[in-house]
């Protein structure tokens, strides 16, 4: 099997297609009306009450535990934009255990969303603030060779 993309169920598929292209910045390649293609290989479905997944998952047998994860190297460009655009945030913009920083929000279905920092990004901004590959390494948990490699110190 070879995964093709990932599809949302909607409930607007306007709102929505305006949602992933204006504020997320996805593109659209392929519009079917009620179901439509975008980059990053997301689709949206907006299928009817009557729809046989429609169907078996209004019946709460089914809970959504699933999130979205975008990468963002101006994070906190990234974050600001999507504050004026008005969405509604799960978690603002913070710092995890790890040195990452990311925040949540959802779509206007509540489907959660992430965008975090790319790992070679929050490892070079660890770096910058003083810290050594050693104290990285420990922090992130990621092998210190690997942390060599991305700042070029092997």
């Amino acid at each position: 099997m070879k995964l093709n993309s990932s599809v949302l169920f909607v409930k607007d598929i306007e709102a929505s297609k305006l949602f992933y292209t204006e504020i997320i910045g996805l593109d659209i390649l392929h519009d079917y009306g009620s179901n439509i293609a975008l980059s990053e290989n997301i689709g949206l479905w907006s299928v009817g009450v009557d729809h046989p997944i429609m169907l078996h998952l209004e019946d709460n047998k089914y809970v959504n535990r699933t999130e979205l994860y975008f990468e963002e190297e101006q994070i906190e460009d990234c974050f600001n934009k999507l504050k004026l655009a008005g969405v509604r945030f799960f978690q603002e913009l913070q710092e995890e255990a790890w040195g990452q920083r990311n925040f949540r929000f959802f779509d206007p279905d509540n489907h959660l969303i992430e965008v975090g920092e790319p790992v070679p990004v929050f490892v070079n901004n660890m770096k910058t603030k003083g810290m050594s590959n050693d104290a990285i390494s420990k922090q992130t948990g990621i092998p210190l060779n690997n942390v060599e490699e991305m700042l070029g110190t092997k």
